[in-house]
């Protein structure tokens, strides 16, 4: 039987008190004997619920159904609607613009197939901006102008912030015929 030493017994013992508030070396992963094991079942009557109602949502229909812009969930805004919505930007002092599109009334990929890269984001403005415009009647005469000179075209209104120099709201006036 091997003898150790007493000497060699007291260098193991005799330990600094630098030594001893070290970090010990990175010396690999650790085994995954100590993580609890879960075993995997096809049981799917403990997973949680929201109440049943899950069969119940429905997503957008991707055919035929195009989103345009805001608002564009809805049916087309009547003439009175359309005058509410330009009198809510005429009371934030926005500046009411009109533009429109003669091909395409939402973005697409045509020229570049680049992240974040689309076409037909920037349409046509129809005249200049009404600034001092304070009617909405203004706004909706000049939307059938278009609409008459352009009538298979998507026309959209803008809000400018002339202030801050942002577009604050923009909605689709006017879709082509099957659309």
């Amino acid at each position: 039987m091997a003898s150790i030493s007493s000497s060699a017994v007291a260098t193991v013992n005799r330990t600094t008190s630098a030594q001893a508030s070290m970090v010990a070396p990175f010396t690999g992963l650790k085994s995954n004997v100590a993580f609890p094991v879960t075993k995997k079942s096809n049981d799917f009557s403990s997973l949680p619920s929201n109440g049943g109602r899950v069969q119940c949502m429905k997503v957008w229909p991707p055919l035929g159904l195009k989103k345009y812009e805001t608002l564009s969930y809805l049916p087309p805004l009547t003439e009175t609607q359309l005058a509410k919505e330009v009198e809510y930007l005429l009371r934030n002092k926005w500046v009411p613009c009109l533009e429109f599109e003669l091909e395409h009334g939402f973005p697409y990929r045509e020229n570049n197939r680049s992240p974040g890269y689309y076409d037909g984001r920037y349409w046509t403005m129809w005249k200049l901006p009404m600034f001092g415009c304070n009617d909405a009647s203004q706004v909706l005469k000049e939307l059938n102008e278009c609409k008459k000179e352009y009538p298979q075209s998507w026309v959209r209104i803008i809000g400018f912030d002339n202030v801050r120099q942002v577009q604050c709201i923009s909605f689709i006036a006017h879709k082509p015929d099957g659309y």
